[in-house]
C-alpha cells in the first residue's frame, strides 16, 4: 500500500501528522509529506485513518 499527497488539495493543517507521525509530516513549505515509500502492514490502519480524517481529502491511497 502507498499513500500520496495531492499537493493541490493539501492545506497543511497537520491532522495526518498528529494521527500518524511515523508516516507523515508537514514540511517547511506547509504541505504534508509521506515519510515512507511503502506503508508497512502494521501501519495501514493509521494511514487509512489519516486519509479519512484529512479535511482537505488530500491523502490518496494506492493499493
Amino acid at each position: 500500500m502507498r499513500v500520496r499527497v495531492d499537493r493541490d488539495r493539501c492545506v497543511g493543517n497537520g491532522v495526518c501528522e498528529v494521527l500518524a507521525e511515523s508516516l507523515f509530516m508537514v514540511g517547511d513549505d506547509g504541505q504534508a509529506e509521506v515519510l515512507v515509500d511503502e506503508i508497512p502492514g502494521d501501519a495501514e490502519g493509521l494511514a487509512r485513518e489519516a486519509a479519512d480524517c484529512c479535511p482537505a481529502l488530500a491523502l490518496v491511497i494506492d493499493e
